[in-house]
């Protein structure tokens, strides 16, 4: 039913100029707004110490770790297997510390030089048999720095 008979019908047009500028603004909106996170790998830097070296020696355990994961409790080297093997190796050295002293009681220090190139299992392995061991004093050796020589 055409009630227009000399008119044809035109067909709706969609004017995209207007459309492609408010979705160029959009897309500026965006890139504004948008935060870039940027991944970079972490620089870590081995600590020094420049405090003195402590003299007195009497109540602890010196737990070296080289780079090949070999363990050496107060210079004698030991096998690891596990933590708890670790931990009972530990537990022999504070009962002979324990035998050689005088009767008083203090809880040992263990003190941990570590490797800088040691792996990190490896440290953990030995924070893990000193908690096994009821050694609850635990610190790690430093390296001086080079001014302080």
């Amino acid at each position: 039913m055409n009630f227009r008979k000399g008119q044809g019908r035109e067909d709706p047009e969609i004017n995209l100029i207007p459309f492609i500028d408010v979705l160029l603004v959009i897309l500026i909106f965006l890139m504004v707004t948008t935060t870039y996170s940027r991944f970079t790998e972490l620089q870590i830097t081995l600590p020094t110490a420049d405090a003195e070296k402590a003299q007195d020696k009497i109540n602890q355990i010196e737990i070296g770790i080289d780079a090949q994961g070999r363990y050496k409790i107060n210079s004698q080297a030991v096998s690891f297997l596990d933590t708890a093997t670790l931990a009972n190796d530990l537990k022999q050295v504070v009962s002979t510390m324990e035998s050689a002293k005088d009767g008083t009681q203090h809880d040992p220090v263990v003190i941990i030089n570590a490797d800088r190139a040691a792996t990190h299992q490896s440290v953990i392995d030995v924070l893990e048999a000193a908690r096994i061991a009821g050694l609850a004093k635990v610190t790690f050796a430093a390296q001086a720095s080079a001014k302080s020589k």
